[in-house]
């Protein structure tokens, strides 16, 4: 499967998502570029997570079209879409590590499911992805429930830039941390978006890593995307949300460092 440079990362397309008769999305549409660091931000029940799980395959909408690098997923046989989600990385809220593998082997997991390499390079590999997050080799030893929390997240990042992904999602993952790991998560996961060019897409509710990591914001409200593009570009939205999320004098005071 070879990557059209022309074809946006993430492509949605009249997505609509119902749980019953609950109608979470209707008419959604989201155009992610290469490059793009997206923070999507709304309400509590928006769909904002369903929206991620749609992204990766594991929820299927109930109607629209879903494209990632230019491929429809619903069109890709088994075989087709299990490459194709090798090409992103996942990192969820709670970290969801395999609570009964020590670090090392939570990380070798996806390494090894590609049943192409040996271990001499798989630990190899391992290292090289626990240095990319200021972790030691040391560290590969301990159980999740020996971890920090921000350790937990740090494992799980390694964990989802294993195989090197093109797009990395993110859920909440500032969750549960103080304001001085928050911070140095946040800038972790720039730094490393700088140096290996990947996209994200990012659900969030605060602020400060709204403002630390986002190229551009999507604000998700009414079943749809009500506000896309750049952070100055999403607040100048007239939407009910956008006033009481954004332009608060705290929201304004920290959306003003917002990534350029």
């Amino acid at each position: 499967m070879t990557p059209d440079a022309r074809e946006p990362v993430v492509e949605m397309l009249g997505i609509a998502t119902r749980y019953g008769d609950v109608v979470v999305h209707k008419d959604l549409d989201l155009r992610v570029e290469a490059g793009d660091v997206v923070g999507l931000v709304g309400g509590s029940g928006s769909g904002k997570t369903t929206l991620l799980r749609e992204m990766l395959g594991l929820l299927q909408p109930a109607a629209g079209r879903i494209k990632l690098f230019g491929y429809e997923l619903n069109q890709l046989d088994a075989l087709d879409r299990r490459a194709l989600r090798r090409r992103l990385g996942m990192l969820f809220q709670q970290g969801a590590l395999f609570s009964a593998l020590p670090v090392y082997d939570n990380i070798a997991f996806p390494l090894r499911e590609l049943k192409c390499l040996d271990e001499d390079w798989i630990r190899h590999l391992v290292h090289l992805k626990l240095a990319m997050v200021e972790l030691e080799p040391l560290h590969g030893r301990l159980m999740p429930a020996e971890l920090s929390g921000g350790m937990v997240k740090r494992v799980a990042l390694a964990r989802a830039l294993a195989l090197e992904p093109e797009l990395l999602l993110l859920d909440e993952p500032t969750a549960g941390l103080d304001p001085d790991r928050s911070e140095g998560f946040v800038h972790l996961i720039r730094q490393l978006q700088r140096e290996l060019g990947f996209s994200v897409v990012m659900v969030t509710h605060d602020l400060e890593t709204l403002a630390g990591l986002s190229s551009k914001i999507a604000v998700l409200a009414d079943q749809r995307i009500v506000a896309f593009g750049t952070p100055a570009e999403a607040m100048a939205v007239d939407h009910p949300f956008i006033r009481n999320f954004f332009c608060s004098e705290r929201g304004l005071a920290i959306l003003s460092k917002a990534v350029d």
